[in-house]
């Protein structure tokens, strides 16, 4: 049992990160808008949000350092990265219309390329390993309910023993779910995202909800990669850890089938995928048949989603597509 619950804890760690990434995208795709850039931006996104907390740190010194504000400027300086990356995205593919799936590989290499600058320049500069203290990284990795909640047996850990960023998460999620189905902005973008003739016809405003999606979007995704640098990496700069993650959250969203909900339970399910070779280690399977796992049952629900031919499962129609006015 003790092994089970260790093994919950470490999914929902790994998990949260991939919930912020899948979510973000999920807004991102909704207005039709297909970001395969959010690998870059995710490292854009730690390497940002650890320099926000570090240098708040360096500057009012660690005895003055609050831990609350190094969480606020962490999240605001990954969001803005991940902001600036997706509407350079936005008015290359929504403004000049260009090819979605090349500017998002291109964002891809650029985002990583900038992250890992950011914090290679950062680890020179300081002439070492850019961390944080302890003080804050107790802030960064505690959670948030009382002592009496952890201990309370099997469920104390699984349900109360998680930090802040997996239970922000969780609310970002239910908000996302009722933003899309209850309210009329929710419904726009989904028009949007299904059809931008019909929706401009209508006089919904496509281009301002494609570029407002588009940039929460990536700003939501880039706070995954910070929430990874300050939880998993242990609030130090790490590139290689965050090195495929954005695209398992981009398998993610199609897993979830662009249903900010499922993105809970699916992303746990992934992170316990991802870090099952180091709590079930079975000798004769290699590490990376273990990696694979959340790639192959990506495709098997795909395939299986596609033979039930059921339009909810099916992606926005109008995804990948870019939308040009004069010729509706």
């Amino acid at each position: 049992m003790s092994a089970l619950i260790a093994l919950v804890v470490a999914a929902v760690t790994f998990g949260t990160v991939l919930m912020f990434g899948t979510l973000g995208e999920i807004l991102t795709e909704k207005s039709g808008n297909l970001n395969l850039g959010v690998e870059g931006i995710m490292y854009m996104g730690g390497a940002f949000g650890l320099a926000g907390a570090f240098y708040y740190e360096k500057i009012v010194g660690e005895a003055a350092s609050s831990g609350f504000v190094a969480i606020i400027l962490a999240i605001l300086a990954a969001f803005l990265a991940g902001a600036v990356a997706s509407a350079i995205y936005g008015f290359i593919t929504i403004t000049l219309r260009a090819n979605q799936n090349v500017t998002g590989l291109a964002l891809t290499i650029f985002g990583t390329g900038i992250g890992q600058f950011t914090g290679e320049f950062m680890r020179v500069k300081e002439g070492g390993f850019v961390a944080l203290s302890n003080h804050l990284k107790d802030a960064f990795s505690s959670t948030i309910f009382p002592d009496f909640l952890k201990n309370i047996p099997v469920i104390g850990k699984m349900l109360f023993s998680h930090n802040f960023f997996f239970y922000l998460a969780l609310i970002l999620a239910l908000a996302m779910h009722f933003f899309f189905s209850r309210t009329k902005t929710g419904l726009y973008l989904r028009a949007v995202g299904e059809s931008p003739s019909t929706a401009d016809a209508a006089g919904i405003n496509t281009t301002k909800y494609k570029y407002l999606a588009t940039i929460i979007g990536g700003g939501i995704s880039a706070i995954g990669g910070m929430v990874y640098i300050v939880t998993t990496a242990g609030c130090v700069w790490n590139h290689s850890g965050l090195s495929g993650v954005g695209w398992l959250a981009v398998a993610l969203v199609i897993f979830c089938m662009w249903r900010p909900l499922n993105a809970i339970w699916g992303s746990v399910l992934f992170g316990a995928l991802m870090i099952m070779y180091l709590r079930v280690r079975i000798i004769f399977i290699p590490t990376e048949i273990y990696k694979i796992l959340p790639y192959v049952v990506t495709v098997i629900v795909l395939v299986i989603s596609s033979m039930r031919n059921n339009k909810e499962k099916q992606p926005p129609a109008s995804l990948g597509v870019n939308y040009f006015r004069e010729e509706r």
